[in-house]
């Protein structure tokens, strides 16, 4: 069995997050490592927020889990992004045989997109 999702966030929503709520906003979903890599830019950061909500659709890991963000982290290698999961919700995907993530990241001027496909055994 397989498992894809695949958000789209706008652009201008991150920015307004970001004047409205700053570290506030940053810290809650990002891990230090994102926030770092991405340095405030909005495209950058809607598309590692897209792809949070694509694994999360992908991992499909029910209402009865806790799904924090920053539990899930876009990684830059030189192959392309790569997801790593934490905690609670690294837990529950190796439970589910959750394998072989991948993600695919895109933006425009004013959305982003994230695309996330997994085998499940």
């Amino acid at each position: 069995m397989n498992g894809i999702g695949i958000d789209l966030v706008a652009i201008g929503d991150v920015e307004y997050s970001l004047a409205e709520f700053g570290d506030r906003f940053l810290r809650r979903v990002f891990t230090g490592a994102e926030r770092r890599e991405c340095a405030g830019d909005a495209r950058r950061l809607a598309a590692r927020l897209a792809a949070k909500e694509a694994a999360i659709k992908a991992l499909r890991p029910g209402p009865e889990v806790p799904t924090p963000p920053r539990e899930i982290e876009v990684v830059t290698t030189p192959y392309g992004p790569e997801l790593r999961l934490h905690g609670g919700l690294a837990a529950r995907a190796r439970a589910r045989g959750w394998r072989e993530p991948r993600v695919s990241l895109s933006h425009t001027d004013c959305h982003a997109v994230a695309v996330v496909t997994v085998e499940v055994s």
